[in-house]
């Protein structure tokens, strides 16, 4: 199998303003991810920032990247727009899992997900075929859309798909045969891409009717190439009878039996099969999870936009409800949003309970490129931005915590001094060596060559100077404490 590090990247349309980002250059790397500007007032979960940002025209930087608390790169990968880049486990195991592919104009896309090990060797490559109709009639090799890439309890991957069909839209003020998107949900195998369950909304238009989309038809949607989408699915999760599918478009929440059929509703506009206990309204949501699960009750967690692009309501929340399913009432837990940052996310954004003891929360706030960790009290502990409000966007992010030695080498850069030479080290997404040392060698193929010097780890590259080398080859280390962990090739000056 051929790595995912080497694959190309991929288009993209935009859906967002034009602009760029303030980056960070390196000499040992040709990067330029997006400047991280961190605000640190609390103390945090540990663990490691995963962001997807994708911003106007600037291709450099939009990647996979992962960045400490400092604000530091750990980890790009190459330039193309992902979605869902996080840590997920895989039989028991760590893995880091994202979606990568190309993004429609109106909010979905067809893409691929990529599974990888802690050296960054694709293990799986998930993707999903069918007879599925696209605006320009192409044909994809996956149809992946980008919302949703969870890995399952029984080790299968949840995935969003998005299909055109043709429908009467009547009934919403739109023709007999508009063109409009269907959401599907797919259950894969990961090994074999085997498609083990599948759910169509439009299947279900009994129990999800089309007038109760809060996404009206315009008189210029309803056509192939631009069409109505009343669900708007956006994530999926496990549950003990079935799976909790979130329909934005619905300000709504399903509960689906294993054989496809809806049991309830959570609605954000009325509390849809349940009686509202306090303000339990939300809309335009994404990132509904289900905790804590009984026959009796569970907890849902979700980030509630509150905004359209079109339509700014109320600052942007993350919210947690608790329904009880005997009582048939759903009640209001936590509402979390920053006093004296108040967010209108307009689209995408999530909600990451990072630890069911502390209660600390992680949000990606979506079209607005901020991240924010609140503690068990509610407090902001932890703020860091990565671009213009409302240019820069990244769909999900979370705080993981991961550990990686990647299988690729160190990378060294060498300039000339007056009285030496300037090194330059960086070893792209290893997260657990401390210090290096600094080799010279006789030759660009020789061993047993001598330490010169030595330098601390400092961010994601460090600078040392030397003296009067001895050769004009140099070769560094990555160590952990005095164990050698990779080393790079030798490199002339």
């Amino acid at each position: 199998m051929t790595p995912w590090w080497y694959t190309a990247g991929s288009a993209l349309l935009l859906s967002i303003n034009v602009a760029a980002w303030d980056y960070s250059t390196y000499k040992s790397m040709d990067f330029q991810p997006p400047t991280l500007v961190v605000n640190k007032t609390g103390t945090t979960e540990p663990g490691f920032i995963f962001v997807g940002p994708r911003g106007g025209v600037q291709p450099a930087g939009q990647a996979a990247l992962i960045y400490d608390d400092e604000g530091n790169l750990v980890y790009e990968g190459p330039e193309e727009v992902t979605a869902n880049f996080m840590i997920q486990q895989l039989n028991g195991t760590d893995v880091l899992t994202f979606w990568a592919g190309d993004m429609m104009d109106i909010g979905y896309g067809y893409g691929t997900v990529h599974i990888l090990d802690n050296t960054y060797k694709e293990i799986h490559t998930v993707t999903l075929t069918g007879d599925f109709v696209t605006p320009d009639n192409s044909t994809k090799d996956s149809y992946i859309d980008l919302h949703e890439s969870r890995i399952t309890p029984r080790n299968t991957l949840l995935v969003t798909a998005y299909n055109l069909t043709q429908h009467d839209l009547t009934s919403i003020g739109g023709n007999s045969s508009d063109w409009m998107l269907d959401s599907h949900f797919y259950e894969i195998d990961i090994v074999t891409n085997e498609i083990l369950n599948s759910w169509s909304a439009l299947e279900h238009e009994d129990d999800i009717p089309l007038t109760t989309s809060h996404q009206k038809i315009a008189d210029d949607v309803g056509t192939q190439d631009a069409p109505y989408d009343a669900y708007h699915i956006n994530a999926i999760t496990t549950t003990n009878d079935g799976y909790l599918v979130s329909l934005r478009h619905m300000w709504s929440g399903y509960y689906i039996h294993s054989n496809g059929s809806v049991n309830w509703r959570i609605s954000g506009e009325d509390g849809g099969d349940f009686k509202q206990i306090g303000n339990t309204n939300f809309s335009w949501q994404h990132d509904m999870r289900v905790f804590n699960e009984t026959d009796e009750g569970l907890v849902l967690n979700l980030f509630n936009n509150a905004n359209t692009p079109t339509d700014n309501e109320s600052p942007t929340t993350g919210i947690s409800l608790a329904i009880d399913l005997t009582k048939k009432t759903v009640t209001s837990l936590r509402s979390l949003s920053d006093p004296d940052d108040a967010i209108h996310s307009v689209s995408q954004g999530s909600y990451q309970l990072i630890s069911e003891t502390s209660n600390h929360v992680f949000m990606d706030y979506g079209s607005i490129s901020k991240v924010k960790e609140y503690d068990g009290d509610g407090n902001v502990v932890f703020s860091a931005q990565f671009g213009d409000d409302d240019a820069v966007a990244s769909y999900r992010g979370y705080r993981c915590q991961w550990s990686a030695v990647p299988f690729w080498k160190p990378t060294v850069n060498v300039a000339r001094t007056d009285d030496g030479a300037t090194v330059y080290m960086s070893w792209n997404g290893a997260t657990d060596y401390d210090n290096w040392a600094i080799y010279s060698a006789a030759s660009e193929a020789s061993v047993n060559n001598q330490q010169i010097s030595s330098a601390n780890r400092t961010g994601f590259e460090t600078m040392a100077n030397l003296t009067s080398p001895p050769t004009n080859y140099i070769q560094v280390a990555a160590l952990q404490g005095t164990t050698v962990l990779s080393t790079s090739e030798i490199v002339s000056f």
